[in-house]
């Protein structure tokens, strides 16, 4: 098994830590992966993305041409990546800043208000870890406990302050996906 994720955004939303926790959380699992970040000069508004492959296997490149899954937390991601994921592919579309109708009928959309459901959190929350968490909880690729380990192990000491937040938005993912499939059932 092995699935290539890109992860798009723009600089500031988190982008290059979201596609790090997976591989952090992949390494805990004994599982393969490799992580490749781009971004732009500027630090925050410029545009950001990475590339994850993880993989049961060895990888045999870390470049990703087509993606068996797409992050796109903002419009330009959306626009850029939507024509790179495979058929019968996943893109999560951050609802919240894309309100373009999506084009392809060949792939699955999860369409979620991750930075309204990030201020409606107590203490507010991350959407690109709200992000992670709903796309672990639907594909089960990693499980939650690898991903709750692998923040407590990257938050660094002097944010330390901020985990809690980060595992309350792990959660609030992972229990958007638990309520849809009842709800769909």
């Amino acid at each position: 098994m092995e699935t290539s994720i890109i992860i798009s955004g723009y600089g500031g939303q988190g982008i290059l830590f979201a596609g790090s926790l997976l591989c952090h959380a992949a390494v805990i699992e004994g599982k393969n992966t490799t992580w490749i970040p781009s971004y732009g000069a500027e630090m925050r508004g410029g545009a950001a993305n990475c590339s994850v492959n993880i993989s049961d296997d060895e990888i045999s490149s870390p470049v990703i041409d087509r993606a068996d899954v797409l992050f796109a937390l903002n419009l330009p991601s959306e626009l850029k990546f939507e024509h790179r994921i495979k058929p019968g592919g996943l893109m999560l579309l951050n609802t919240s800043l894309v309100k373009k109708i999506p084009e392809r009928h060949d792939i699955e959309y999860l369409n979620m208000n991750l930075n309204d459901m990030a201020e409606n959190l107590e203490g507010k929350g991350f959407a690109n870890v709200i992000a992670v968490g709903a796309f672990v909880e639907k594909t089960k690729i990693l499980s939650v406990e690898s991903l709750k380990q692998a923040l407590t192990e990257m938050v660094p000491e002097k944010r330390r302050h901020l985990l809690p937040a980060n595992i309350a938005s792990l959660e609030c993912g992972v229990n958007f996906i638990k309520n849809s499939t009842k709800v769909s059932l």
